[in-house]
């Protein structure tokens, strides 16, 4: 309660030094409106800033001929639509009001995307992350944009921060997320146009504080499911406090894709996650007015022990379960693990070119054929066996070695078995000696599973049960 009532203090600080501003004049912008910026191609920007109360305002853009001629409120706010055109630039933005102006310049149109999550999504230069500390000499790309946003909480929603965009350069690029850079980067380079990439992550972080507070405060599920989660020192815990000052401030800015790269912090609750994230995505769409593009990371193979040996694993089934959701894509890390006591994998780069790859291919149409993992889609049983059906799959499976791993089969009595499976094109057909007539199969079903079921693309195939059993099953 103390922590709470300081945030309130401080957004109240805030709120009366914003009045001072505003009933005094002087053009003001928040600080994501700033030089270097990217904007979105062809789209509607929500353009806006503050002045004196009930002031003429001008908005003058190089790519177009016409000046904005507008008036703020009565609180000093003004706002307008800015169209944009097909990524280009550079081009200038000059706000001008009766005594001040603002002029931005090299603002490029092309992409933005935003990256979001927790320490996993955050992982940088400054966390001695290798892939990273080895590209930060040679980035040097004028067509890559980064704003990395401040980690700050407030109890109350914000219209503001103060982080500004920067070309990508070594120091730009220090302690920027290493998933958000590499992404960047791929689309840069397929897509021949500027590419933004917003960073707004903080390690630890559950779900809950990302999604707007009524939401959560207004679902018994998650409410009951925020009030597990505990203070902590170097993190907030209260629902909405990060959608608050880092989510918020940016609704109106248009967005090509969103990359989220999160759930290690909902392990311990996880048979809320798909209703949690599905709401999280529900909640931004709405505050952008847009349906945008939602592609999510699947948390890795990691020994979480205070949870028993498969709460990743239902955390996982989850996620997946997410996917109905539209437009949402989701990437699988299985094979990306080389130490499942490091919750922190160090290869970031293929996880963010899975990601790049997701809105290559779904919303770029750049790539075909099998750009994204296998997910379970159905299964049939037949006599003794029982053949597994995918989604995401047209040019068959492969086994990586020379049996299966990681394949589970059970009978009436809920008893799991190891099982012989064996590909047949674009399904698996799955079988054990122990159980004549079986019930039910598992795949990759623990914390620390890393199975060697891929497409041929080599993509791995999503972890998945064709169960419902709830909690923990013995395996033989």
């Amino acid at each position: 309660m103390q922590n709470i009532e300081v945030i309130r203090r401080c957004s109240l600080l805030l709120v009366l030094s914003l009045c001072y501003v505003t009933a005094f004049g002087g053009i003001r912008l928040p600080g994501f409106f700033s030089s270097h910026m990217v904007l979105q191609q062809q789209a509607k920007v929500n353009f806006w800033g503050w002045d004196g109360a009930n002031q003429p305002v001008m908005i003058v853009v190089s790519w177009q001929s016409d000046t904005i001629c507008l008036r703020t409120d009565s609180n000093g706010i003004w706002s307008a639509g800015v169209e944009t055109p097909v990524a280009g630039g550079p081009y200038q933005m000059i706000v001008i009001g009766v005594d001040s102006h603002v002029e931005l310049t090299d603002v490029m149109i092309g992409e933005v995307l935003l990256c979001s999550g927790q320490s996993i999504m955050a992982w940088s230069s400054l966390s001695n992350h290798q892939e990273m500390l080895e590209e930060l000499p040679n980035i040097q790309n004028s067509d890559i944009r980064l704003l990395n946003v401040t980690r700050r909480a407030s109890a109350t929603p914000q219209d503001d921060f103060w982080d500004s965009w920067q070309v990508a350069d070594p120091r730009s690029a220090v302690g920027f997320s290493s998933i958000g850079y590499f992404a960047a980067k791929r689309l840069q380079d397929e897509l021949k146009v500027p590419v933004g990439v917003i960073n707004a992550s903080w390690g630890g972080t559950a779900a809950e504080v990302w999604l707007p507070q009524q939401i959560v405060a207004g679902d018994t599920l998650l409410r009951e499911l925020a009030a597990i989660q505990t203070a902590s020192p170097d993190r907030p815990h209260l629902p909405g406090t990060l959608w608050n000052t880092m989510i918020h401030p940016l609704a109106g800015y248009p967005l090509a894709a969103v990359f989220w790269y999160q759930g290690e912090s909902n392990v311990p609750t996880w048979h809320g996650y798909s209703h949690l994230f599905s709401e999280l995505i529900r909640s931004w769409r709405t505050a952008w007015g847009s349906e945008i593009p939602f592609y999510f990371v699947q948390i890795a193979p990691f020994s979480y022990r205070h949870c028993g040996t498969s709460c990743a694993a239902f955390l996982r089934e989850q996620q997946t379960k997410a996917l109905s959701v539209a437009k949402t894509g989701m990437v699988v890390t299985t094979d990306l693990v080389s130490d499942i006591k490091d919750i922190h994998p160090e290869k970031k780069v293929a996880v963010a070119n899975r990601l790049a790859d997701l809105a290559l291919g779904e919303i770029y149409g750049v790539l075909e054929g099998d750009y994204k993992s296998p997910v379970y889609d159905r299964s049939v049983i037949q006599g003794d066996k029982v053949i597994v059906s995918f989604k995401n799959v047209s040019r068959g499976l492969l086994i990586k070695g020379d049996t299966l791993n990681h394949i589970y089969i059970a009978g009436h009595d809920r008893q799991f078995y190891r099982a012989d499976a064996k590909v047949e094109g674009n399904t698996l057909i799955v079988s054990a000696g122990e159980v004549r007539t079986p019930v039910a199969v598992r795949f990759g079903f623990t914390d620390v599973a890393m199975p060697n079921l891929f497409s041929t693309t080599g993509l791995p195939v999503s972890p998945f049960r064709t169960d419902d059993w709830p909690g923990e099953t013995d395996s033989r």
